[in-house]
C-alpha cells in the first residue's frame, strides 16, 4: 500500500506547491453520523493544470478515479483518511481503498464540478448524495466595439420628450396652464418691445373629456414668415438666451414646448397665424416638431384673409384638464393682469363667460436696455471664450469693450494684479494667464453693473393694481434699489392689502413674481416663500404659527425683476435661494411690515378713541342734568352746557 500512500501525499505536495484554494461544500445530511463514526471530510481542491499521476501498479478501478488532464480543466479531489489512525495512506486492504474513494472529475471550466465524500462502509455510502456546484465564468454579454455601434447624439426635442415634467407638462391640468403662460409671456414681450400697448385674447375651448384647443391672439408686431417655423418648431430657439436685460422668456424653449406636448397627445400640428403690418399678407402655418433632428416640419404654408392690421394668433391643441380656484388659468390670468397693469386681456373659459380685465394704465413700463455681462458674473471657461472670441488687438481693450463697468484704468489694475501684459493680444492669453485674470477681476473694485437694463413695475402701478383687484382697507408697497448676484442685476419689490373684503380666518394670500410672470407651481421651493416664513410677522400684528405662512386678512405681492431670473428648473416655478436675493426680500418685507404695523397701531388707537369717546358721549347729558341740580340752571343752560362739552369732545380728537 506504499504505492497509494505516495500517490496521495504526492498530490496533497502539488496543491500546496500551487497555493490553491479549496472550494466550499455543503455540509452532507449524515454530518452526525459521521462525526460519531469518528470520520471527517476533505473538501474538494480546484487547479488549472495537474499532470497525470502513474498508478504505481495499483487497480484503476480500486481508485475510481477519472484521468488528470492540464489547461482550463476542473480537478476535484476528495481524499478520506483511515477512520481508525487517521493516517493519510494507510489503510488495512484494497477493498477499504476502494471504498474511501479517492474521486477525481475533471471538466470544463463552464461545467459543473461533482465533489463525491467518502464514508466509511457500503450502507453510509448509499445514503450520501453527491453535491454539484456549477463553476462558470461570467457571459460577456456586449463588447466595447457593439456599445459604440449603438452611440448616438440625443437632440433636445428627444430630451424633453421624455423629460416634459422640466418644463412644466408633468400633469394635464399643469400642462394647460403652462401652454397658456408660455403664449401670453410671448405676446406680451412682443408688444412692450415693439412698443405697442398689449391688447391679449386667451380661448380655452373643450373638445372632449380631456382635450381641450387653447388659442391666445395679440396686437403685436407680427412675425417674419421665414422665422415662424424656427420659432414654433424648435427647442432652444429665440432672440432672449444671448441678452442681458430683463424679459419674460428666457431659454428658447416654451411656446415650441407646448406645441411639442399637443403633437404627442394628440397628433395635431401648432397652428400659427401672423401679419406684420397693413397691406402685407397674413401667412397661416401648420408645423410638426421632428423630435429626432430638432427641425420644423412645415405641414401648411399658406396666405389667408384675417382682420387684425398685425399681430400672431397661435392655436394648438392638447390633452388636459380644465379646473378653476387656485392654480388654474383662471388664477393665472388674473394675477397676470394684476402685475401687468398697462395689458388688456380677454379671458374666455370653456364655460364661454368671457372677462375682461380693463387697462389700468396708458403708459407702457420703461423700456430695458441691453448691457455687456459684469466681471464679477463672468466664470472661468466664459472668460477664456470670451477672450478667444475677441476682435479687440490689446487684453486691455478687449476688458473695457467687453464688460460693463471697466474703465481703461480698472482693466490697467486688473492686468497689474493677474501680472499680465495689458497690450498682449486676448487670443494669446493662455489658461494660466487667464485664471490669473479671472482671480484678478475678483480682486479689483468694480462699480456695480448699470440698472437701466430693469423695468421694475413701481409702488405706485403696484398699488393701482392692488386697489382695482382687491378691495381693501391698507395698501403699500416697496421697491427696492436693484442690486447684483453673479453679476446680474436684480431688484425686488413688495406690496400688499390689507382688511375690507379679504377673509381673516385663513393664511395670507402669497402672489409671487418673476420678470411680471406669475409663479404658481413649487411655492416650497421658492426663495420667495423660505424669506416670507422668516419673518417674524407677529411683530408687525399678525398671528404667525411656527414654519407657516402668517394668518390674518391679506395678499402680499413679491416680485423680482431681473436681467436672468435663477430659476431651479427649465419650468420656471421658482426662485434659487441665492443669500443676496434672500437679503433684498427680507429687506422689502420687512419694510411693507412696519407699514402695516403702523397702519394696525393706528386704527387700534383710533378704535380706542371711538370707544372712550362713546363713554363720554353717553354721559354728558347727565352731566348736564347735575349740574342743573347743582346749580339752578335754567333748561336752556343745560342744553348750552351739553353743547359746549361735545365741542369740547371734538376738539380733543382732531
Amino acid at each position: 500500500m506504499t504505492g497509494l500512500s505516495d500517490i496521495i501525499h504526492d498530490l496533497i505536495n502539488r496543491l500546496d506547491e500551487r497555493k490553491l484554494t479549496a472550494a466550499p461544500m455543503n455540509r452532507p445530511r449524515h454530518r452526525d453520523k459521521r462525526e460519531k463514526a469518528g470520520l471527517s471530510k476533505q473538501p474538494s481542491l480546484n487547479f488549472d493544470a495537474a499532470p497525470a499521476t502513474p498508478n504505481n501498479g495499483q487497480n484503476p478501478d480500486e481508485l475510481s478515479a477519472a484521468p488528470l488532464v492540464t489547461g482550463q480543466s476542473a480537478v476535484a479531489v476528495a481524499i478520506a483518511k483511515s477512520a481508525a489512525t487517521g493516517a493519510v495512506g494507510k489503510f488495512t486492504d484494497t477493498a477499504a481503498v476502494s471504498k474511501s474513494a479517492i474521486a477525481v472529475s475533471v471538466a470544463e471550466s463552464t461545467a459543473p464540478v461533482s465533489v463525491v465524500e467518502s464514508a466509511p462502509s457500503g450502507t453510509e455510502a448509499e445514503d450520501r448524495t453527491p453535491v454539484t456546484s456549477p463553476v462558470k465564468l461570467p457571459h460577456r454579454r456586449a463588447t466595447a466595439e457593439s456599445m459604440a455601434g449603438r452611440q448616438r447624439e440625443i437632440s433636445i426635442s428627444e430630451f424633453f420628450t421624455k423629460n416634459r415634467h422640466l418644463l412644466g407638462f408633468d400633469n394635464p391640468q399643469k400642462a394647460l396652464l403652462t401652454a397658456v403662460k408660455e403664449a401670453v409671456d410671448n405676446s406680451l414681450d412682443a408688444c412692450e418691445e415693439a412698443g405697442i400697448l398689449p391688447d391679449l385674447r386667451v380661448d380655452i375651448q373643450q373638445l372632449e373629456e380631456e382635450r381641450f384647443r387653447m388659442a391666445v391672439e395679440d396686437n403685436g408686431p407680427g412675425i417674419v414668415k421665414a422665422q415662424i417655423p424656427k420659432i414654433f418648431g424648435k427647442l432652444l430657439y429665440g432672440s432672449k438666451f444671448h441678452t442681458l436685460k430683463q424679459a419674460r422668456g428666457q431659454q428658447g424653449i416654451g411656446i415650441s414646448a407646448a406645441g411639442m406636448y399637443g403633437q404627442l397627445t394628440t397628433a395635431r400640428p401648432i397652428r400659427v397665424t401672423s401679419r406684420t403690418g397693413k397691406g402685407k399678407p397674413a401667412h397661416y402655418y401648420e408645423i410638426h416638431i421632428n423630435t429626432v433632428k430638432n427641425a420644423p416640419e412645415v405641414l401648411v404654408d399658406r396666405e389667408i384673409q384675417w382682420l387684425p392690421e398685425h399681430g400672431t394668433r397661435v392655436e394648438l391643441d392638447l390633452q388636459a384638464v380644465y379646473k378653476k380656484g387656485r392654480r388654474s388659468i383662471d388664477d393665472y390670468i388674473a394675477q397676470t393682469a394684476l402685475a401687468n397693469p398697462h395689458a388688456e386681456i380677454v379671458y374666455a373659459p370653456p364655460s364661454g363667460e368671457e372677462t375682461r380685465y380693463e387697462r389700468a394704465v396708458h403708459q407702457l413700463p420703461a423700456e430695458p436696455v441691453e448691457i455687456r455681462p459684469h466681471p464679477y458674473g463672468v466664470e472661468l471657461g466664459a472668460l477664456i471664450k470670451m477672450l478667444k472670441d475677441s476682435d479687440s488687438r490689446t487684453l486691455r481693450s478687449a476688458l473695457q469693450s467687453d464688460f460693463s463697468r471697466v474703465s481703461s484704468r480698472t482693466a490697467e489694475q486688473i492686468c497689474e494684479t493677474a501680472g499680465v501684459d495689458a497690450d498682449r493680444r486676448p487670443r494669446n492669453v493662455s489658461v494660466m494667464d487667464a485664471e490669473k485674470i479671472f482671480r484678478a477681476m475678483a480682486q479689483t473694485k468694480i462699480m456695480a453693473p448699470p440698472t437701466n437694463c430693469l423695468s421694475p413695475i413701481g409702488e405706485e402701478f403696484i398699488e393701482h393694481g392692488l386697489h382695482k383687484q382687491i378691495k381693501a382697507d391698507f395698501y403699500a408697497a416697496v421697491t427696492r434699489p436693484p442690486a447684483v448676484y453673479r453679476g446680474n442685476p436684480f431688484q425686488v419689490e413688495v406690496g400688499l392689502a390689507y382688511g375690507g373684503e379679504l377673509s381673516g380666518d385663513e393664511l395670507i394670500d402669497q402672489l409671487r413674481y418673476a420678470n411680471r410672470v406669475p409663479l404658481l407651481y413649487q411655492q416650497s421651493a421658492c426663495a420667495i416663500t423660505k424669506t416670507v416664513l422668516g419673518v417674524d410677522w407677529r411683530s408687525y400684528g399678525l398671528s404667525q404659527s411656527k414654519g407657516a405662512l402668517p394668518a390674518g386678512p391679506m395678499v402680499l405681492f413679491v416680485h423680482m425683476a431681473s436681467v436672468w431670473v435663477p430659476f431651479t428648473s427649465e419650468s420656471k416655478e421658482a426662485i434659487a435661494h441665492y443669500p443676496e436675493i434672500i437679503k433684498e426680500l427680507r429687506l422689502a418685507l420687512q419694510e411693507v411690515g412696519r407699514r402695516l404695523h403702523r397702519f394696525l397701531r393706528t386704527r387700534r388707537r383710533a378704535l380706542e378713541d371711538e370707544k372712550k369717546r362713546s363713554y363720554i358721549e353717553k354721559f354728558i347729558p347727565h352731566i348736564g342734568i347735575a349740574l342743573q341740580e347743582i346749580l339752578g340752571l335754567t333748561k336752556q343752560d343745560v342744553e348750552r352746557v351739553v353743547v359746549t362739552l361735545k365741542e369740547v369732545l371734538e376738539r380733543s380728537h382732531e
